[in-house]
């Protein structure tokens, strides 16, 4: 098995700039695939994600060229059928390219990986065939879709497991022969990323937005397309930030901006409990590690993609911390809170986790061999924590592709 042996390093004033977000790129892939005319995505993410999406989109007839940093795609109010859409192990693609398959003239069976075939889509599911759409009834892929357009109308959701579902939803809309409302229930997971949706959607022309009464309206007037530049990446910005964290170093992230809407943002305001330093400037976010951490207590139902690394952070704290509202972690690319539990313990702090939770009290921390359950995320969070434990190795660290394929080159480079 191919393995990363992490470097031991304290990050002295690095100057770092992620990746395009995932989050914003997917959208924009979408939001411009439906657009009638040609859109030029500038400086989008590059990785496995955005490839499957990429993908996806082909096979449905839309153009898409890669020129430089830049991507090009020639869209159209309605896509072609697709066929098989290999999402491979993207939920987001998945649950996008479903909603959108709807709108293709043909049929289309949206599937992938194992994993993926584990992640719910049954909430998105319903709530297109509520809006008339021909989709065979599932709650996991792989998902048969009809093709042959959207009436329209108006379907309560069930966004409690993931407001990718809403998000979906919302990006296939426009493209509907009627104006579409939907009625997501009380709990909204992760509602910063439907923020992002939202804006995504206005700037590629689409008229849509909340109503006094909880629900969102779009209206069926189709996109525009657009050049869209795509904001560096919030939830990739946690690691360099978490480095500083951990080893008591500087590190400075450029190209997310302070007043994103991008929901990984939320990070800051934790690290800033623990007793890291925070500067907020258009020129970019610097974060300055304590000697030592502070436990705190944090919900992260608005940032869940941050919650690995922030939770690997409190294993190097003075005393216990606790992050509450993250059962969506279970149905992740792997059950992250359980991978968290048993990681963490190698590395010599108490962890335990609950239905939607995860304690960590710090202990005599050791470097370890970290199995990683082919997740990003995992891979990049302990990558971090090697920083400050001679000796850590991170099994199968090609996992880092899914989102940040230079996330080791950065390593290096702190």
């Amino acid at each position: 098995m191919k393995v990363y042996r992490v470097e031991p390093k304290k990050p002295s004033g690095a100057t770092v700039r992620p990746p395009g977000s995932k989050s914003i790129t997917n959208r924009a892939l979408a939001a411009a695939a439906l657009a009638d005319g040609t859109s030029t995505l500038l400086r989008p993410l590059r990785s496995e994600d955005t490839a499957a999406m990429i993908g996806c989109l082909r096979a449905m007839g839309v153009g898409i060229a890669e020129e430089g940093e830049d991507v090009v795609v020639r869209g159209g109010p309605r896509p072609q059928g697709g066929g098989r859409l290999d999402a491979r192990a993207s939920g987001t693609t998945a649950r996008f390219a479903t909603a959108l398959a709807v709108l293709a003239d043909g049929p289309s069976v949206i599937d992938g990986t194992p994993r993926l075939r584990q992640r719910p889509i049954g909430p998105l599911v319903d709530a297109l065939i509520a809006l008339g759409a021909r989709v065979e009834k599932t709650g996991f892929p792989p998902v048969r879709v009809a093709g042959g357009g959207l009436p329209g109308g108006s379907a309560p959701m069930d966004v409690s497991l993931s407001s990718q579902f809403l998000s979906a939803a919302l990006l296939a809309a426009p493209g509907a022969e009627a104006d579409v409302t939907l009625l997501p229930g009380p709990v909204i997971v992760s509602r910063p990323y439907v923020t992002s949706t939202l804006e995504v959607m206005a700037a590629f022309g689409a008229e849509a937005g909340w109503n006094g009464d909880g629900s969102v309206t779009v209206r069926a007037a189709g996109y525009r397309p657009a050049v869209y530049p795509v904001e560096a990446d919030a939830s990739a910005a946690v690691y360099p930030w978490t480095a500083a964290a951990v080893t008591g170093g500087k590190a400075t992230v450029v190209g997310v901006s302070p007043d994103t809407s991008q929901a990984d943002i939320a990070a800051l305001e934790v690290l800033e409990q623990m007793g890291c330093g925070a500067t907020r400037s258009p020129e970019g976010i610097t974060v300055s590690g304590p000697d030592r951490l502070r436990g705190t207590s944090a919900d992260l139902n608005h940032c869940p993609d941050a919650a690995l690394a922030l939770a690997v952070a409190a294993a190097f704290a003075d005393g216990p911390s606790r992050f509450a509202n993250l059962a969506n972690l279970r149905i992740k690319e792997t059950d992250r809170l359980a991978a968290l539990e048993t990681e963490l313990r190698k590395i010599g702090a108490e962890a335990q986790t609950g239905p939607d939770w995860i304690t960590v009290r710090p202990g005599r921390l050791r470097a370890a061999r970290i199995h990683v359950y082919d997740d990003h995320r995992m891979a990049m969070s302990f990558a971090v924590a090697g920083l400050a434990l001679p000796g850590t190795v991170i099994e199968n660290p090609d996992c880092v592709r899914k989102t940040w394929p230079g996330f080791f080159a950065m390593l290096e480079g702190l």
